[in-house]
């Protein structure tokens, strides 16, 4: 699928999430997520305001700008030049004024289709976010330290290994937390493609209702849970980024 033809898209998708130490424990849930052209945004207008709506305040760099000019911004700081070439984001879209991403994934493009980097944009629950930049190989595969506060039952140590497919008719995402030779911590994101089409917004509206609502109170959910069995909390240190909007 070339690349022009990839978005927008609409992925039902399944996340699990799976923590291996010190005590064994999953939960997963359905997710509605969106692929969208940085620079062709939908749900600037009409009821896709209210249902799919993509503002710069929920993630990289300032809100008085485009998302596709902060993506550019924050890659130009790291000596990286797209020259105009492609950014689709895979995220959850605002909708009935919520929104919570644990993960944003930008694949950047140079106007010769070849893939110059991925970025990883992640939230946490106390309104922070971070981007990591990724360098996948041939097989999806990159490797970048952990630099960013996301639970606190997990310290700010140790590497992440993900595998990150580029999205076409099925979306497959993974994430491993490696500490001390050890796998910690897995997530994962498994999708199917869905054309942007009425039905299938209905599909999603009706069949995925507040879904960020719900990402957010399963995570606060599974958090309480660990709190009870007495998990270590690690202290939150202070990380020098933008507040990310409720």
């Amino acid at each position: 699928m070339a690349i022009g033809d990839l978005a927008p898209a609409l992925y039902d998708a399944v996340v699990v999430h799976t923590r291996s130490e010190p005590i064994h424990r999953t939960f997963r849930h359905r997710i509605c997520m969106w692929l969208v052209d940085l620079d062709h945004l939908p749900g600037r207008s009409g009821w896709a305001r209210l249902f799919a709506r993509f503002d710069p305040a929920d993630h990289i760099g300032s809100p008085d700008h485009s998302i596709r000019r902060n993506v550019d911004s924050w890659l130009g700081a790291r000596g990286i030049d797209l020259a105009g070439g492609r950014v689709l984001m895979l995220a959850s879209a605002r909708s009935l004024g919520h929104v919570f991403n644990p993960i944003t994934l930008y694949w950047c493009w140079r106007p010769d289709g070849v893939l110059e980097c991925v970025v990883a944009e992640v939230h946490n629950t106390y309104g922070e976010r971070h981007c990591y930049l990724l360098r996948p190989d041939p097989h999806g595969r990159a490797e970048v330290d952990k630099a960013f506060y996301v639970s606190p039952f997990l310290a700010l140590a140790g590497s992440y290994e993900m595998h990150i497919s580029p999205p076409g008719p099925c979306l497959s995402v993974a994430v491993d937390l490696r500490q001390h030779g050890r796998t910690v911590f897995h997530a994962s994101l498994h999708g199917t493609r869905r054309p942007v089409a009425g039905r299938h917004i209905a599909w999603m509206m009706l069949h995925r209702p507040l879904s960020t609502y719900r990402i957010s109170a399963l995570i606060r959910a599974h958090g309480i849970a660990l709190w009870l069995r007495r998990l270590r909390i690690h202290p939150r240190p202070e990380h020098a980024s933008e507040r990310a909007r409720a």
